[in-house]
């Protein structure tokens, strides 16, 4: 599994845009996407999940994101794209005390 972030801004974003922004707003990371977004909603955050492949790295992953970012069909200009290979993640156990 990889999360992506993609970092934006919009390119005239107008009424209906404007709204299918605001109804994907969120912050967790899903297969479908979510925004988070400034106050005028022209610069955003568009987190996504995506599956991994085991032969998948890291430009599959943003080529998969940027697919579901299409999908809304709003103009934009990316400044920054993070990938996150959640198959790396290693989680500690605790310490008993």
């Amino acid at each position: 599994m990889f999360r992506v972030t993609i970092r934006g801004k919009f390119k005239g974003l107008g009424d209906a845009g404007r709204a299918a922004v605001l109804a994907a707003g969120g912050a967790a990371f899903t297969e479908a996407g979510t925004f988070t977004y400034d106050q005028s909603v022209s610069v955003f955050t568009f987190r996504c999940q995506v599956a991994a492949g085991p032969d998948d790295g890291e430009d599959e992953a943003a080529l998969g994101a940027m697919v579901a970012l299409e999908a809304y069909a709003q103009a934009y200009e990316v400044l920054k794209v993070g990938v996150t290979d959640m198959r790396e993640i290693k989680i500690r156990a605790r310490k008993k005390p």
